[in-house]
């Protein structure tokens, strides 16, 4: 599998594409108004404790107070063995004492007003707020420090039972302290010093949050997470990365100086792309982001797939369309329910979707083939780095799965509710319109010599290209050296524009569309 990370940053927001044999598989995206928080380590103040519904909501000083269960208050196995292989080796501490069948009760833990150390866990999702955990992490490059644990373990991405035997005495011999090590999937192959330097500076960083700690009054933000590009770099950059591809030079410089400490064997895979061509453009990134807003998605033999989020569930319902084949109708079936599985991955992937996602594959006359679709659609996710479970094909067709939800959806993050249909639909955000305007003008620039234009967008739209914080189109048209005229009319919806080419007199908004 040929992997590659391309890195397009501008000063309104960062994209991150990850390409697998040239395929956009994942789009991650990062706004000034929408920095992730997942990984952050605060001093909350709890401020509310529901013995029915076993949680507390901690104040941590943003806008919503964040949800805390009392499973993620337990014995980190509780958690942590699902996605990490620990060993058992009776050298753990004594665990919790637990009431019969379960956790103990969470007003047994917590008071009101306690200061109590927590991480973030899952960004707030539509009306919910964030969610914590009391067990904090701190991810290294090929180790991550589970502080107040005694647990040492591996990835379970890593396959080889006998690299993870070696990994996992490594990490032994070099714990020595009330801390837990879990070796990252990066670190399979990486030798004893290399651990050694990683543990060293987490240790560190620990050292300083609770020093932080002990001295500050919550809430308070104790450590804050790598932004997006750090993450994918830290995250991200294995042996099997071919290259990657970033157009902004401080980053560039940033990524070199990352790799210079930690692995300098892969500097020459990184790339600062200098061309006239928008990067997304010119690696087809930025048509296929504009197929994923659309319901209804292609296969390459003729077949379609239609998704449908909703706040519950997501459905994808897998239709033969054009595909006729040159066989039987099962074996029609059968390829066009295998190439929409695969497709399914892909989209799911790309989107973010999480929570319960239930398919409608087309019904097919025998057991064996269902056995095997099965296979074949989870096979597909095997690369997906968030958690998943799957159910087998149901006797009316359907397959469920459930995907670990850390945000809301990509969609949702770049688009807002439909004002005309009362937020039953979704439509794009001001702000993912104001970028797609300055792309438009960026490839523009890139081909063509014109330099007046008229752009035409509704007054709501204007707000935000005219603000007195930042003015856009003034910025727009100093870094591009156009002169872009700008009108505004109350028809055309915020989420639309129009471009007219002053030399020609005419609307030319399809001529540069990605």
């Amino acid at each position: 599998m040929n992997q590659e990370i391309v890195i397009n940053v501008s000063e309104y927001e960062t994209r991150v594409a990850i390409l697998e044999d040239g395929k956009l598989m994942e789009l991650m995206v990062e706004r000034p108004e929408n920095q992730k928080i997942v990984g952050d380590i605060y001093k909350g103040v709890v401020k509310s404790i529901f013995p029915g519904m076993q949680a507390a909501f901690v104040d941590v000083g943003l806008e919503k107070n964040c949800f805390l269960h009392v499973s993620d208050m337990g014995d980190f196995s509780e958690s942590a063995r699902q996605m990490f292989d620990l060993d058992e080796g009776g050298e753990e501490e004594e665990p919790r004492k637990r009431r019969k069948g379960g956790f103990p009760r969470i007003e047994q833990l917590l008071t009101k007003e306690q200061e109590i150390l927590v991480e973030v866990t899952r960004e707030a999702i539509g009306t919910k707020g964030p969610r914590v955990t009391t067990q904090v992490t701190l991810p290294g490059r090929y180790v991550v420090l589970m502080p107040g644990q005694r647990h040492v373990g591996t990835s379970k991405k890593i396959d080889d039972w006998q690299e993870k035997k070696r990994l996992k005495k490594i990490l032994r011999e070099l714990r020595d302290g009330e801390y837990g090590l879990i070796a990252r999937t990066v670190g399979a192959g990486r030798n004893a010093k290399e651990f050694k330097g990683d543990i060293k500076n987490l240790l560190k960083e620990w050292e300083r949050i609770q020093k932080l700690a002990r001295h500050k009054k919550g809430p308070f933000l104790l450590h804050k997470d790598v932004d997006l590009v750090g993450s994918m770099i830290r995250d991200l950059l294995t042996p099997e990365v071919e290259g990657i591809v970033v157009d902004n030079k401080d980053q560039y410089k940033r990524i070199m100086g990352y790799l210079k400490e930690v692995a300098p064997q892969m500097r020459s895979k990184v790339r600062l792309y200098q061309e006239r061509i928008p990067l997304f453009d010119a690696m087809g990134i930025e048509s296929e982001i504009e197929k994923m807003f659309s319901r209804k998605i292609w296969l390459k033999k003729g077949g379609y797939i239609v998704i449908d989020q909703t706040e519950a569930l997501v459905t994808i319902d897998v239709n033969t369309g054009r595909f006729v084949g040159k066989q039987s109708q099962e074996d029609t079936i059968f390829q066009t329910n295998v190439e929409a599985a695969r497709e399914v991955a892909r989209q799911v992937r790309l989107r973010d979707i999480g929570g319960l996602i239930i398919v409608d594959f087309i019904d097919m006359a025998y057991r064996e083939n269902e056995r095997r679709l099965y296979e074949e659609f989870k096979n597909a996710f095997k690369r997906d780095r968030a958690k998943n479970a799957f159910a087998q094909v149901s006797e009316f067709g359907l397959m469920e799965m459930t995907r670990e939800k850390v945000g809301p959806s990509l969609i949702h993050s770049l688009s807002e509710p439909c004002p005309t249909c009362d937020g039953s639909g979704r439509v794009l955000s001001k702000e993912t319109t104001a970028l797609k305007i300055e792309r438009w003008f960026k490839r523009a620039k890139a081909v063509s010599d014109e330099r007046d234009y008229r752009l035409v967008i509704n007054p709501v739209l204007s707000e935000l290209m005219l603000s007195k914080e930042e003015n856009r189109l003034r910025d727009l048209n100093k870094q591009l050296r156009l002169n872009i005229e700008l009108v505004t009319d109350r028809n055309i919806q915020p989420y639309e524009y129009k471009v007219l080419s002053v030399a020609e007199n005419r609307e030319i908004t399809e001529r540069f569309k990605a």
